[in-house]
């Protein structure tokens, strides 16, 4: 099924077509897969008038045709024809026609497989090595040699795990994937991935294998040495399914005919590290003609009771190489390593000695005050990789399989010679998102802070959203995820990372509607219903919805987000929230020796009625999304109610908060907690208290990220200015200022004398106070969603110049195409550029300009195409635009 190219192809292309947010992807469980496109014209205020989607077979018999399809809609078109087969490949192409008559050629032919559907298409077994194989540490390797006796056609790999694995066909690795089967609610959903395997397999003898890590699974998580969490026996699942030439199959799969070894990973821990002897390696363990003689059949054991789902959700794989900027001996005679960024992934290293030489690396994140190498901040976590040599005279080089660590530095320790740059590698590690958004300034520290907010994001985004990549936690805490998530949208493509992980947000609830303080829930059942923390269940997937126009998200996630918002009714008496454990505002500034009170405490209650309202809201919006008329009525109704209640409990006749604090007001005001008439003499008392702490924030995780939206709301944009440039304790510019190269997770970390903050919680990679970009793009550049048009369908343009600025700018793929902003403040010149995508609109709003001559691309507005002047808002200048590139000039 090829079509052939229209006459006005040139004027109108179709690009970047995705299937369930991927490019021709393998494993689909979706039974009505979504397509996307972007559309590409040289021509303003171009829209999609139509569209006409066919989807045929390989063998090009043409099984759906949608018709032309009279809509604008280029996203999540959902597959509407007759039922799709597993392990079935399909092959979909789309036309388009434009709002100016043109009709685009059909677009490439773009693919998607579907996954094992049915507990009947695997075939399988579980293997392991013996029941009872509890030992901790020592990777099991398991292979199979077999024989192709025909011309091969396609050849696709499906592989899970209890643990984790990597596989590898004729001494190749299968995929780029590193941590499969990835994290998930191991007893609920474990992921399998499916790899095309084609190119690897060849005519005669093939040998196919995996093997093994404790990973998540049995590995250490959480706290106090805790391990086995989900199972203490690793096992291993692989079927790969080869078609020929012929139309003739044949199934490869694991079962009691496999056999299993041991190699030289001795010990592989995502706290501690490795531990790996070359001197045991298995060359050519994966290749024909490897000896196994010595190695043992496989058992097979009973698959578990969890569901084997396919995700096409990123998976880790390798990204940035970092060489050494300095190696240094420190005071104590260390020899240490500095990459010049924190960063979380693994080192690679040549060496060569003698047999049986033992290196040791250990890694962290800071030099203390005197210089030296410093772990305490690590708690238990080793962080720990030892090699020992094979020797004979030979360079070796090692890098780690089932481990990570989170470091800017590491310490040598037994290393033979003198170590030379050349030799060292840092390789980070993170779920392979596709980098979306840029942000840059005239200021050297605010766009430090924007490259200290992305390497935030990237470490603490392997597999799921992690508050910290280094010590002995690293885990799904979900009060972080949602204060991040509108800010990690805009950086990386995170639309299938966070539909992954959020799916464990519901399979993890209670059945009272709690939400776990981590997903995956590995702390116990006690530990759930914080307020900031559950409503993870209700922000996340609003989030998404803005961001990338997922509809499908809202449906799947609607019950989980009722339970919640059940839960919190449950918890609460006469519409007031006011019992049970909250986190509050964890981490608000808090002085060493507070004598007169200065720490800025919030009353926890005061937070879970304002969280309690927002979810309340938010559910109001989606169910009116969703057509369900009579849940928006509800909720609007319990939302009154609820406010009404906090107004009678929190606020005094005057309008003061019986909580004082900056993150009190920010969340009262952001909320719509108060009364109109009381909000503008609220935002004055904020306001007060900012300058009563001389332009610093007090506001912990729960208040920062709405600071600055809430004082450019309401008119006090210059200060939320004066508190970005804030470079003193505390802020965000004060880590900048102490050399931070990611998000710090207390203000302090590490104070002005170069001593640290308390060791039991210290993390120096933290993202949840890079919650600011969120602002900085929406606020300051001034390129933001529309929630009528979500995914950037319609787009909001404002800038807000100020702070003595002098430029800013912001590009963002958008599910529809590239857009961006930039302003430029030139002595009284202000120069404005935009590129709005393709089938999409956008407002622009002009600062200072309702009455200025404002010329676009030289000429008056009044002859500039693409452009309707809306009128005026306030002191500023409101437009209307269709896609195109745009530049505004004109005396501010």
């Amino acid at each position: 099924m090829v079509f052939s190219n229209s006459t006005s192809a040139q004027k109108l292309l179709v690009k970047d077509q995705t299937t369930e947010y991927a490019h021709n992807p393998l494993g689909v469980d979706v039974m009505a897969p979504r397509l996307s496109w972007k559309l590409v014209s040289d021509r303003r205020g171009t829209m999609q008038q139509s569209y006409q989607i066919k989807v045929s077979t390989d063998d090009k018999k043409l099984i759906w045709d949608s018709g032309v399809i009279k809509k604008d809609e280029s996203i999540q078109i959902t597959y509407g024809g007759p039922a799709l087969q597993s392990k079935k490949r399909y092959y979909w192409q789309v036309q388009v026609k434009d709002n100016y008559g043109n009709t685009s050629a059909w677009s490439e032919r773009n693919f998607w497989q579907m996954g094992l559907l049915t507990k009947d298409d695997w075939t399988a077994k579980w293997i392991t090595t013996f029941v009872g194989d509890t030992t901790l540490g020592p990777s099991p390797y398991f292979r199979k040699t077999f024989s192709l006796a025909k011309p091969i056609k396609s050849a696709t790999a499906y592989i899970t795990a209890h643990g984790i694995y990597e596989g590898q066909l004729n001494g190749k690795k299968i995929g780029h994937d590193f941590f499969t089967p990835g994290w998930t609610s191991y007893n609920k959903r474990l992921l399998y991935q499916a790899y095309d395997v084609t190119g690897q397999l060849k005519p005669g003898s093939n040998t196919v294998g995996f093997y093994l890590g404790d990973g998540w699974y049995r590995g250490h998580l959480a706290f106090a040495g805790k391990h086995g969490f989900y199972g203490n026996q690793l096992s291993g699942l692989l079927q790969l399914e080869i078609e020929f030439t012929d139309g003739s199959k044949q199934t490869i799969q694991t079962d009691e005919s496999w056999k299993y070894g041991h190699g030289a990973i001795l010990l592989s821990d995502f706290y501690n590290g490795e531990t790996y002897d070359a001197r045991l390696a298995l060359k050519g363990w994966s290749e024909n003609g490897f000896n196994d003689s010595q190695w043992k059949s496989a058992t097979v054991i009973q698959p578990g009771s969890e569901n084997l789902v396919n995700s096409v959700s990123p998976f880790a794989t390798k990204h940035e190489e970092l060489k050494p900027k300095r190696i240094l001996t420190t005071p104590k005679g260390e020899t240490v390593i500095d990459f010049g960024q924190n960063l979380v992934g693994w080192v690679k290293f040549n060496v060569k000695g003698l047999n049986g030489t033992v290196v040791k690396i250990e890694h962290g994140e800071v030099l203390d005050k005197e210089g030296n190498f410093y772990t305490e901040n690590l708690r238990t976590a080793k962080q720990l990789i030892t090699y020992t040599l094979k020797g004979g005279g030979l360079p070796e080089t090692y890098e780690p399989h089932f481990t990570y660590q989170g470091f800017r530095y590491i310490k040598l320790t037994g290393y033979p010679g003198t170590p030379k740059p050349e030799d060292f590698t840092a390789i980070a590690i993170y779920s392979d998102m596709k980098p979306t958004g840029t942000f840059s300034s005239s200021n050297a520290m605010i766009n430090q802070l924007q490259h200290n907010i992305q390497w935030g994001q990237k470490g603490n985004f392997v597999d799921i959203p992690t508050d910290c990549p280094q010590r002995d936690e690293r885990l799904g805490w979900t009060g972080d995820a949602q204060v991040f998530s509108r800010t990690a949208a805009f950086n990386m493509d995170v639309a299938g990372f966070f539909t992954k992980w959020i799916k464990d947000v519901k399979a993890d609830q209670l059945p009272n509607g709690s939400v776990p303080f981590v997903v995956p829930n590995v702390l116990g059942q006690r530990e759930t219903g914080s307020t900031g923390w559950g409503d993870v269940a209700v922000i996340v997937p609003w989030n998404m919805y803005l961001a990338y126009g997922d509809k499908q998200i809202l449906i799947d996630q609607y019950d989980s987000m009722k339970a919640w918002e059940g839960y919190m009714t449950s918890q609460s008496k006469n519409n007031l929230w006011n019992s049970g454990f909250h986190f509050g505002d964890w981490l608000f500034y808090s002085p060493d020796d507070d004598n007169d009170g200065r720490a800025a405490i919030t009353d926890k209650y005061l937070i879970a009625q304002c969280f309690y309202a927002h979810s309340t809201q938010l559910m109001i919006n989606m169910a009116g999304v969703l057509g369900k008329k009579e849940d928006a009525d509800n909720y609007r109704n319990l939302l009154t109610e609820i406010k009404k209640a906090f107004v009678k409990e929190y606020i005094t006749a005057s309008g003061r908060l019986v909580s004082g604090s900056q993150t009190a007001y920010v969340l009262a005001l952001n909320f719509d907690m108060l009364p109109e008439d009381l909000r503008s003499q609220a935002a004055d008392r904020l306001v007060a208290n900012i300058k009563d702490y001389k332009y610093h924030l007090t506001t912990g995780f729960l208040g920062t990220p709405y600071l600055c939206h809430v004082l450019s709301r309401f008119g006090h944009t210059d200060i939320a200015y004066r508190l970005l440039l804030q470079d003193t304790y505390p802020s965000w510019l004060y880590p900048v200022k102490m050399g931070a190269t990611t998000i710090w997770e207390r203000w302090d970390g590490q104070k002005p004398n170069g001593t640290m903050q308390a060791t039991r919680m210290n993390s120096f990679n933290h993202y949840a106070y890079g919650a600011i970009g969120d602002w900085m793009y929406r606020v300051m550049v001034g390129l933001d969603t529309d929630d009528s048009g979500p995914g950037y369908k319609k787009i909001t343009i404002s800038p807000s110049p100020g702070g003595g600025f002098t430029d800013a700018a912001a590009t963002l793929q958008t599910p529809y195409g590239a857009t961006s902003v930039k302003w430029v403040q030139e002595n009284n010149i202000f120069k404005l550029d935009v590129i709005v995508p393709d089938n999409t609109t956008a407002v622009i709003n002009l600062p200072d300009a309702a009455s200025a001559d404002v010329k676009e691309s030289g000429a008056v507005l009044t002859q500039a195409k693409g452009i309707s002047k809306v009128g005026a808002n306030g002191k500023d200048l409101k437009l209307s635009a269709g896609s195109g590139t745009y530049h505004f000039e004109y005396n501010r």
